[in-house]
Formats: C-alpha cells, structure tokens, sequence
C-alpha cells in the first residue's frame, strides 16, 4: 500500500497559531518507526500542475495565490499567512490525493497523510484550505480516464462545503458529508448526502448514523473509486470537535468505511482531514490507527477475522 507523505514542505505559522502543522510530520514518524509499510512505499508526492488545480479551482483566484495577491480579506478567510511555501504546500498536498488516487485503483488502497481540505471553493480558499485537493484528484482521474464516476466521504467533524459547491449538480460526483449540525462553516452548503449531527452525539449514534449513510451514498453514488476524508477532529478532547467520538469509536467508523468499500468493490483513497486535539499525541494517534486499518483491509487474505 502507498503512503504519500507532505511534512518536508513545511511553512512558517506566528506563535501559538491553531494550526497543527506539527501533526503531519510526527504521524510520518510513527508509521515508519512501526514499519507499517515497507520503506519504499512512503512516497513525496509530485506538485498538483497548474493544468490539475485549474480543472476545479478559477484562473484568477489561483494566480493570485501563486503571485502572493491575495487580498487582506481573502488570506483571513484562509486562516493562514501567505507564503511561497505555503503555495507548494498545498500544490504538494493536491498532489498527494492525486497519486492516491491513482495508486487506489490499481491497489484498492492508498493514502495521503494531508489532505481532505474540503472548504477550498473555485474562487477562495477558507478554514485551513488553499486548493481542494479531492476535487483536483477526483477532476484528474476523470480527465485520464480511470475512473468516471467518484464518491467523496467526508467524515471530517465539519461540512465539506467547498466541495459540495464544487460539484453541485454534477452526477458523476457524489457528496457526503457526516458533520456537526452547528459547528463550522456556520452557513452550510448542500452535498449529495449531509447528515448533520447534534453536539455530543458521541460513538453509537454517529456509528449508526455512518451506516445508514454509507449505504445510501454507496447506492446511488455508482462510483469507481471513493475518497475518504478521515478527520480525527469528532474525538471527544477535540478543541473543535464537540461529537464526543472516543478514539475506538474512530476506529470502528474506519472500519465502517473500508469494510463497506471493500464488501462493494470500490478502492479507496484515503486524506487525514482536520485534528484539533488538545494533546497532539491524540491526534497523531487517530490519523494512526486510519492507516494501519487501511494497511489491514488492503490485506485482507493476510489478516484474522478480528482485524477486520
């Protein structure tokens, strides 16, 4: 199984910044030092070309990002200060999801340790996200052929809603979102499927509530290939979380998700997606326990009925 990884193409963040940039580069250590994987399946990945971001994202907006013309209002949006390094950053992140994707079809799973930046929208970026690199992936894997019709399961604590705007009114894509009800973006877009839950809803009513979604967007999505956002950010000592989901509970939702894939035929590529956590430990932990289940159910002829 591949694993695309990000963390040497860092960028600089003032003091006591939110963002937990720190997060990527300590979950690569973790699956190395683990050896979930043989060390020539961790891979950097190529950046996303201006051609790929283009397919989703308006000439205008991406350019004033490569050139640093960004308006005062549009860098607060995002979250994060401008940089030339933050630009390759997120070309490289892009990138990651895309070669996932590639490497999923071929080999039923892959993995990007970034990703899932869901509130990039043609025109802005907003919460954390420059491009949004699973409808750059998903807009390529169509363009090359292989594959046509693609499920998004955005399992991220909060709506995707740049890509539910994304592909709004498109059939080949479906959108799933399973989020807080009132947690960020405050003014929710319309996906395929959105299941929004209340505060504290805590793991047995978000499992079931997975399920029932998972069946339905299997259904109708008709897809080739699903690109699954994994957040680690429904954990219950998450700053922004508020789902109450415990770290098991996260795992039995991973589970949920590769079982259903693989019981319907349907590769998986798989993004980290947010975590917030208040110890970073805990968030390297969930992103973890997403990988080695993914290494687990690639396998499957290899592992016992427990695992899986």
């Amino acid at each position: 199984m591949k694993i695309f990884f990000t963390d040497p193409f860092t960028f600089s963040l003032p003091e006591r910044h939110t963002f937990p940039i720190e997060k990527y580069a300590l979950l690569r250590r973790r699956i190395t030092e683990a050896r979930l994987v043989e060390p020539e399946a961790l891979c950097v990945p190529e950046s996303a070309t201006d051609e790929e971001l283009l397919r989703v994202h308006e000439k205008g907006y991406l350019g004033r990002v490569v050139r640093g013309e960004l308006t005062t209002k549009e860098v607060r949006r995002i979250g994060l200060p401008w940089s030339r390094s933050l630009v390759e950053r997120s070309r490289r992140s892009c990138g990651a999801t895309l070669q996932a994707c590639r490497e999923a079809l071929q080999d039923g799973i892959a993995v990007s340790l970034a990703g899932g930046s869901h509130h990039a929208f043609p025109d802005r970026g907003e919460g954390y996200c420059v491009f949004n690199d699973c409808a750059v992936a998903a807009r390529a894997m169509q363009a090359e052929g292989l594959a046509h019709r693609i499920l998004v399961i955005d399992c991220d604590v909060h709506q995707g809603n740049g890509t539910a705007v994304i592909f709004d009114g498109d059939e080949t894509v479906f959108t799933f979102s399973i989020h807080g009800e009132k947690n960020f973006p405050f003014h929710k877009e319309q996906s395929d499927l959105d299941i929004p839950l209340e505060d504290h809803t805590g793991d047995e009513g978000y499992l079931k509530a997975l399920e029932a979604g998972l069946k339905q967007a299997l259904k109708r999505a008709g897809a080739d290939l699903a690109i699954y956002i994994a957040g680690a950010d429904p954990y219950v000592d998450d700053r922004y979380g508020r789902l109450g989901l415990s770290k098991s509970g996260l795992a039995e939702r991973d589970r949920m998700v590769f079982r259903y894939c693989r019981d319907g035929g349907l590769p998986v590529a798989v993004t980290m997606g947010g975590g917030y956590a208040r110890l970073i430990q805990d968030t390297v932990d969930i992103h973890f326990q997403t990988v080695s289940l993914g290494v687990v159910y690639n396998q499957p002829g290899k592992q016992t009925q427990e695992q899986l």
